[in-house]
């Protein structure tokens, strides 16, 4: 039993300069545990409410005070000198406590910092790394690093529909040696853009986002990267569409391409830069209401490459479930910070492992130094990653992170699926 001696909630920065909030959680044997959540410029709508002030005058609107007190009044009061078996009990008295469907009374925000922190504390007290504690002993396959080196959509200022343009080097032995690819790749991608007078400065992920011509140059140059860099055949491609974030009225308006699809048309359009380029993945390739599209995007593709689903999931096992019985993709994106509990998130990895979908540990928009995801990914043996470019520290910590447990490890770790 861990029984809660103190919790204590602060007001801090993400990477972007935007408040978010940090918790710490103190033990009765004075082991405290620290978490801190990140926030997101992309955001489906059908996740749990974080819970921001709306005060113009203070952080531009998005200050996290109320969220904060929450944390210092309510939950403390309902948990503080109380004993709990593990953190999958204390989220259960979390999500009573809170009482809403999406956590909007307390602020999901509030709830997830305080059941991380929680779980950091367990994991101390047990005297095991947080991937140990949370699979118990059992968490052993280090990531493929799905690695976000060039930026388009929401994410960047410019004219590229495609949201993320992500490598993944499958052909490393292990992630160390695959972490080392991506960089090399990276900073290749930089000598390319710099010679075309593209800029060359980075998205909120650590990804170039220059002004290219169309979606279609970004596989160009990412491959002419990867040429240079001497990993042509052992690096795969990945994107991100976010296509809710240009879908209008029922179709697709692809600005850079100067068309309109529907949801067949675009569906072709993967098909043929599958056909053209080493895709493997594509995420969030149609709307996340579209149902439709998503299910002749699984029919066509879903036999050659992941359909991941994050907008249409959100971490949510119920979204999850229609879409299995729908047959709408093959593969799930998992957002903590989307369904906002520790036991919520892993249930929601192993109701998807169960059916035999990927499940993908990915990172926000605005970051934070906090490195739990980099655990969490080893412990649930998911064998992927998102978390950002080779560049910005609150993306390079948890790829550090990996590196160390990885050497914990001791060539005992399997690398990727």
């Amino acid at each position: 039993m861990y029984k809660v001696k103190d919790v204590h909630a602060r007001e801090v920065l993400d990477s972007r300069g935007n408040p978010t909030i940090e918790v710490e959680v103190i033990l009765d044997n004075d082991i405290m545990g620290r978490s801190i959540v990140p926030s997101w410029a992309s955001t489906g709508v059908h996740e749990a409410l974080e819970l921001r002030d709306n005060d113009p005058k203070r952080y531009g609107g998005k200050w996290t005070l109320t969220a904060v007190n929450n944390v210092n009044t309510v939950i403390k009061n309902e948990i503080v000198g109380k004993e709990f078996a593990d953190y999958r009990v204390l989220d259960q008295v979390l999500i009573a406590l809170d009482g809403t469907p999406t956590k909007s009374k307390l602020g999901a925000n509030a709830i997830l910092w305080t059941s991380m922190a929680f779980t950091v504390a367990c994991a101390k007290t047990e005297n095991k790394r947080i991937y140990e504690y949370l699979s118990n002993n059992e968490g052993t396959t280090l990531p493929f690093p799905m690695m976000n080196i060039l930026n388009g959509g929401q994410h960047a200022d410019n004219n590229v529909d495609i949201q993320e343009f992500m490598i993944i080097p499958v052909g490393a032995p292990n992630f160390t040696e695959g972490l080392r690819m991506g960089a090399e790749v990276f900073h290749h991608l930089k000598k390319i853009l710099k010679a075309k007078w593209y800029n060359t400065s980075v998205g909120d992920e650590g990804g170039y986002a220059p002004n290219l011509w169309s979606n279609e140059e970004a596989f160009q140059v990412i491959m002419e990267a990867i040429k240079n860099a001497g990993h042509e055949g052992k690096i795969k491609l990945a994107i991100d569409a976010a296509a809710s974030s240009f879908y209008e009225n029922g179709k697709y308006v692809l600005s850079a391409e100067n068309k309109t699809v529907n949801a067949n048309e675009l569906t072709e359009i993967y098909v043929n830069r599958v056909g053209k380029y080493p895709i493997i993945s594509i995420e969030d390739g149609h709307a996340e209401d579209d149902f439709e599209g998503w299910k002749i995007m699984q029919a066509k593709l879903g036999e050659k490459i992941m359909i991941i689903g994050d907008d249409l999931f959100v971490t949510n096992m119920e979204r999850l479930q229609m879409g299995i019985d729908q047959n709408m993709a093959n593969a799930i994106l998992i957002k903590l910070n989307q369904i906002w509990t520790v036991s919520e998130t892993v249930d929601c990895v192993r109701m998807a492992q169960s059916h035999g979908m990927n499940a993908i540990i990915s990172h926000r928009s605005g970051e934070t130094e906090d490195t739990f995801i980099a655990d969490l990914v080893v412990a649930l043996n998911t064998g992927f990653i998102k978390t950002g470019s080779a560049s910005r520290t609150d993306r390079i910590c948890k790829y550090n992170q990996l590196l160390r447990i990885e050497e914990k490890l001791a060539g005992t770790s399997k690398y990727g699926k």
